[in-house]
């Protein structure tokens, strides 16, 4: 691709991103769905990118208080939650710090579980399960690739052990998940549009401030809730988009 010295190049993911820029330090790069963008490398910061790289981020750090929050909502008696998540990434580390201190507030213990491979993710829960039961657990599933590739499994794993599990992306509570809560990336892309057409009339990326998501979405599976004996609060399906 930069052998044929487009323009600029549009690329979602950091699993993309970081290839691209290894190939290329010249041709201008707009990304979308990139977690830590300053934590990858792929800029020097969030203001000032400084590079040939800008984009939108999926989402902020803050955003795993929320997902504990909303899940303490549907599950008051929630004391434990296991964090499905890669160790090994800025984004991973981080947000399990986040959802840490928010748990402590909220008298709900974080555990870390690992994404892995089908095998790994399959061990973690069930051994979470084990330990702290499931009338009064939680499970959250943070971003990353392993969780997209295994998401049937995992939502499969939350319904056996019967754990009220929330998600970042609208695709696993369509596939039977209870909850997710996000950044709109359709948005993301429409805003990724206007960068392209800013870059193609001269202006530079590295001028160009790397944005954090404007719109974000609830979407619940009422189904999968009834199935777990739980009630969406009112408060959420006010502004929810309601799977039946």
């Amino acid at each position: 691709m930069a052998a044929l010295a487009p323009d600029v190049i549009l690329s979602a993911g950091a699993s993309a991103v970081g290839p691209l820029l290894q190939a290329t330090r010249t041709i201008p790069i707009v990304f979308t769905i990139v977690a830590d963008p300053v934590g990858a490398g792929f800029v020097a910061s969030l203001a000032r990118p400084g590079g040939n790289a800008t984009g939108f981020t999926s989402f902020e750090y803050g955003i795993g208080g929320k997902w504990l929050g909303l899940l303490k909502q549907i599950v008051p008696n929630l004391t434990r939650v296991g964090v499905l998540r890669d160790p090994a990434t800025p984004s991973g580390v981080a947000l399990f710090g986040i959802i840490q201190t928010t748990g402590s507030s909220l008298g709900v213990e974080a555990n870390s579980l690992n994404l892995g491979d089908a095998a790994e993710i399959e061990r973690a829960v069930t051994a979470f399960t084990d330990i702290a039961g499931s009338s009064n657990s939680g499970l959250i599933v943070t971003p990353h690739a392993s969780a997209i590739g295994h998401r049937d499994l995992i939502v499969k794993l939350a319904a056996r052990h019967r754990l009220p599990a929330i998600y970042w992306e609208r695709f696993f509570v369509a596939a039977g998940g209870l909850i997710s809560y996000g950044s709109d990336h359709i948005d993301e892309f429409r805003r990724a549009a206007g960068y392209v057409d800013r870059i193609l009339k001269g202006e530079k990326p590295g001028d160009l401030p790397v944005q954090a998501p404007t719109k974000y979405e609830t979407v619940a599976n009422l189904k999968t809730a009834k199935a777990l004996g739980l009630t969406v609060p009112q408060s959420i399906l006010a502004t929810a988009d309601v799977i039946e």
